[in-house]
Protein backbone atom coordinates (compact mmCIF):
# COMPACT_ATOMS: atom_id res chain seq x y z
CA UNK A 1 0.00 0.00 0.00
CA UNK A 2 1.54 3.77 -1.17
CA UNK A 3 1.39 5.85 1.49
CA UNK A 4 1.68 9.97 1.71
CA UNK A 5 4.13 11.46 3.77
CA UNK A 6 3.06 15.46 3.90
CA UNK A 7 6.24 17.97 4.20
CA UNK A 8 5.09 20.49 6.99
CA UNK A 9 8.10 22.59 5.78
CA UNK A 10 5.01 23.71 3.32
CA UNK A 11 2.29 23.75 6.32
CA UNK A 12 1.37 27.41 7.92
CA UNK A 13 3.26 27.30 10.76
CA UNK A 14 1.20 30.30 12.16
CA UNK A 15 -1.37 27.67 13.15
CA UNK A 16 0.51 24.12 12.85
CA UNK A 17 -0.95 22.35 15.72
CA UNK A 18 -4.27 22.84 14.15
CA UNK A 19 -3.30 22.14 10.71
CA UNK A 20 -1.34 18.55 11.97
CA UNK A 21 -4.34 18.07 14.30
CA UNK A 22 -6.68 17.67 10.99
CA UNK A 23 -3.68 16.21 9.02
CA UNK A 24 -3.85 13.24 11.52
CA UNK A 25 -7.98 13.07 11.63
CA UNK A 26 -7.57 12.99 8.10
CA UNK A 27 -5.71 9.55 8.27
CA UNK A 28 -2.14 10.21 7.41
CA UNK A 29 -0.37 8.45 9.61
CA UNK A 30 3.66 9.83 8.03
CA UNK A 31 4.58 13.18 8.70
CA UNK A 32 8.23 14.04 6.39
CA UNK A 33 10.44 17.30 8.24
CA UNK A 34 12.94 18.96 6.24
CA UNK A 35 15.74 19.84 8.33
CA UNK A 36 18.25 22.05 6.12
CA UNK A 37 21.47 23.70 7.61
CA UNK A 38 21.80 26.70 5.22
CA UNK A 39 25.32 24.77 4.16
CA UNK A 40 24.66 21.11 2.66
CA UNK A 41 21.70 23.35 1.32
CA UNK A 42 21.42 26.79 0.59
CA UNK A 43 18.46 27.33 2.59
CA UNK A 44 17.67 27.21 6.12
CA UNK A 45 14.57 25.79 8.01
CA UNK A 46 14.26 24.17 11.64
CA UNK A 47 15.92 22.25 13.92
CA UNK A 48 14.99 19.84 17.38
CA UNK A 49 12.54 21.82 18.94
CA UNK A 50 9.92 22.05 15.89
CA UNK A 51 10.28 18.46 15.80
CA UNK A 52 9.42 18.13 19.87
CA UNK A 53 6.54 20.62 19.28
CA UNK A 54 5.22 18.56 16.20
CA UNK A 55 5.73 15.27 18.34
CA UNK A 56 3.58 16.75 21.03
CA UNK A 57 0.92 17.98 18.32
CA UNK A 58 0.43 14.14 17.50
CA UNK A 59 0.83 11.14 19.06
CA UNK A 60 -0.03 8.52 16.54
CA UNK A 61 2.08 9.87 13.14
CA UNK A 62 5.21 8.33 12.28
CA UNK A 63 7.99 11.36 12.03
CA UNK A 64 10.79 11.04 10.02
CA UNK A 65 13.20 13.41 9.95
CA UNK A 66 15.08 14.08 6.60
CA UNK A 67 18.59 15.70 7.82
CA UNK A 68 19.67 17.93 4.64
CA UNK A 69 23.08 18.69 6.72
CA UNK A 70 26.75 18.24 6.17
CA UNK A 71 26.84 16.84 9.99
CA UNK A 72 23.58 14.14 10.62
CA UNK A 73 25.72 12.21 13.40
CA UNK A 74 26.16 15.67 15.62
CA UNK A 75 22.73 16.11 15.86
CA UNK A 76 21.64 12.74 15.82
CA UNK A 77 20.92 11.94 19.48
CA UNK A 78 19.09 15.83 19.40
CA UNK A 79 16.68 14.70 16.91
CA UNK A 80 16.42 11.06 18.73
CA UNK A 81 15.18 13.02 21.55
CA UNK A 82 12.78 15.34 20.18
CA UNK A 83 10.56 12.34 19.20
CA UNK A 84 11.74 11.63 15.39
CA UNK A 85 10.75 7.88 14.78
CA UNK A 86 13.25 7.96 11.73
CA UNK A 87 16.37 9.69 10.53
CA UNK A 88 17.33 10.18 7.17
CA UNK A 89 20.77 11.35 6.22
CA UNK A 90 22.72 12.17 2.76
CA UNK A 91 24.82 9.57 0.80
CA UNK A 92 26.67 13.33 -0.07
CA UNK A 93 27.61 13.54 3.26
CA UNK A 94 29.97 10.68 3.86
CA UNK A 95 32.48 8.44 2.03
CA UNK A 96 30.72 5.22 3.94
CA UNK A 97 27.34 4.82 4.13
CA UNK A 98 27.39 2.06 6.04
CA UNK A 99 29.26 3.05 8.74
CA UNK A 100 27.46 6.40 9.11
CA UNK A 101 23.97 4.57 8.78
CA UNK A 102 25.13 2.21 11.83
CA UNK A 103 26.61 5.42 14.15
CA UNK A 104 23.08 6.94 13.87
CA UNK A 105 21.38 4.11 14.93
CA UNK A 106 24.10 3.79 18.04
CA UNK A 107 23.79 7.42 18.74
CA UNK A 108 19.69 6.89 18.83
CA UNK A 109 20.18 4.27 20.95
CA UNK A 110 18.81 1.56 18.46
CA UNK A 111 15.44 3.42 18.99
CA UNK A 112 14.67 4.63 15.43
CA UNK A 113 15.39 3.66 11.77
CA UNK A 114 17.60 4.93 9.63
CA UNK A 115 17.35 5.88 5.99
CA UNK A 116 19.84 7.30 3.43
CA UNK A 117 18.92 9.99 1.02
CA UNK A 118 20.39 10.04 -2.50
CA UNK A 119 20.31 13.78 -4.35
CA UNK A 120 19.34 13.75 -8.48
CA UNK A 121 22.84 13.73 -9.70
CA UNK A 122 24.07 11.08 -7.44
CA UNK A 123 24.30 7.08 -8.51
CA UNK A 124 23.07 4.61 -6.06
CA UNK A 125 25.52 2.07 -6.86
CA UNK A 126 26.42 0.42 -3.88
CA UNK A 127 23.06 0.62 -2.05
CA UNK A 128 22.35 -3.13 -1.99
CA UNK A 129 25.31 -3.23 1.12
CA UNK A 130 22.61 -1.13 3.45
CA UNK A 131 20.29 -3.90 3.12
CA UNK A 132 19.48 -4.46 7.22
CA UNK A 133 21.20 -1.53 7.88
CA UNK A 134 18.83 1.48 6.34
CA UNK A 135 15.09 0.91 6.38
CA UNK A 136 14.29 3.52 3.48
CA UNK A 137 16.01 4.75 0.84
CA UNK A 138 14.61 8.32 -0.68
CA UNK A 139 15.29 9.22 -4.09
CA UNK A 140 15.24 12.82 -4.36
CA UNK A 141 13.55 14.11 -7.58
CA UNK A 142 14.49 17.56 -7.14
CA UNK A 143 17.68 18.99 -6.02
CA UNK A 144 17.25 19.71 -2.10
CA UNK A 145 16.84 22.80 -0.50
CA UNK A 146 13.44 24.57 -2.33
CA UNK A 147 9.85 23.76 -2.51
CA UNK A 148 8.17 24.25 -6.08
CA UNK A 149 10.49 22.91 -8.10
CA UNK A 150 9.93 20.84 -11.42
CA UNK A 151 9.93 16.64 -11.04
CA UNK A 152 13.20 15.18 -12.46
CA UNK A 153 11.47 12.29 -14.02
CA UNK A 154 15.31 10.68 -14.88
CA UNK A 155 15.18 9.97 -11.12
CA UNK A 156 12.69 7.09 -11.62
CA UNK A 157 15.18 5.14 -13.12
CA UNK A 158 16.79 4.75 -9.46
CA UNK A 159 13.00 3.80 -7.88
CA UNK A 160 12.69 1.17 -10.38
CA UNK A 161 16.21 -0.51 -9.84
CA UNK A 162 15.34 -0.55 -6.18
CA UNK A 163 11.83 -2.31 -6.53
CA UNK A 164 13.93 -4.38 -8.70
CA UNK A 165 16.13 -5.71 -5.71
CA UNK A 166 13.62 -5.67 -3.08
CA UNK A 167 11.75 -8.56 -5.51
CA UNK A 168 14.32 -11.03 -4.01
CA UNK A 169 15.65 -8.83 -0.66
CA UNK A 170 15.48 -10.37 2.48
CA UNK A 171 14.68 -6.83 4.32
CA UNK A 172 13.65 -4.70 1.13
CA UNK A 173 14.01 -1.39 1.70
CA UNK A 174 10.95 1.46 1.78
CA UNK A 175 11.19 2.92 -1.24
CA UNK A 176 10.18 6.65 -1.22
CA UNK A 177 10.61 9.87 -3.50
CA UNK A 178 10.46 13.59 -2.29
CA UNK A 179 10.27 16.68 -5.12
CA UNK A 180 8.04 18.02 -7.40
CA UNK A 181 5.01 15.29 -6.46
CA UNK A 182 1.39 16.28 -7.91
CA UNK A 183 -1.31 14.39 -9.09
CA UNK A 184 0.61 14.55 -12.62
CA UNK A 185 3.75 13.16 -11.68
CA UNK A 186 2.74 10.80 -8.19
CA UNK A 187 1.50 8.17 -10.55
CA UNK A 188 4.54 8.30 -12.26
CA UNK A 189 6.34 7.66 -9.26
CA UNK A 190 3.58 5.04 -7.63
CA UNK A 191 4.22 2.96 -11.35
CA UNK A 192 8.15 3.02 -10.45
CA UNK A 193 7.71 1.13 -7.61
CA UNK A 194 7.72 4.08 -4.90
CA UNK A 195 5.86 2.76 -1.93
CA UNK A 196 5.83 6.59 0.10
CA UNK A 197 5.28 9.79 -1.93
CA UNK A 198 6.42 13.03 0.06
CA UNK A 199 4.38 15.98 -0.97
CA UNK A 200 4.81 19.69 0.39
CA UNK A 201 3.27 22.12 -2.06
CA UNK A 202 0.49 20.06 -3.39
CA UNK A 203 -0.67 19.04 -0.08
CA UNK A 204 -0.55 22.35 1.89
CA UNK A 205 -1.28 24.73 -1.12
CA UNK A 206 -4.50 25.05 -0.05
CA UNK A 207 -5.35 24.31 2.97
CA UNK A 208 -9.15 24.34 3.34
CA UNK A 209 -9.66 25.83 6.54
CA UNK A 210 -7.56 23.04 8.30
CA UNK A 211 -10.39 20.36 7.47
CA UNK A 212 -9.92 16.70 7.43
CA UNK A 213 -12.22 16.17 4.90
CA UNK A 214 -10.01 18.38 3.25
CA UNK A 215 -6.92 17.20 3.41
CA UNK A 216 -8.03 13.68 2.95
CA UNK A 217 -9.26 14.29 -0.39
CA UNK A 218 -6.53 15.92 -1.33
CA UNK A 219 -4.34 12.26 -0.52
CA UNK A 220 -7.06 10.39 -2.22
CA UNK A 221 -5.70 12.57 -5.37
CA UNK A 222 -2.32 12.48 -4.96
CA UNK A 223 -2.41 8.38 -3.82
CA UNK A 224 -5.10 7.57 -6.87
CA UNK A 225 -7.48 6.16 -5.04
Amino acid sequence: MVKLAPSILSADFNRLGETLSAVEKAGIMILHLDVMDGHFVPNISFGPLIVEAVRRATSRMHLNVHLMIRDPLLYTPQFYKAGADSIIFHREVTTDPVELAGAIQSEANYRVKVGISYNPETPIDGFEQLEGICSEILVMSVHPGFGGQQFIPETLTKVKKIAEYNKAAKEPFIISIDGGINPRTAPLAIAAGAQVIVAGNAFFKDQGEYRYDHFNEIANTLLGS
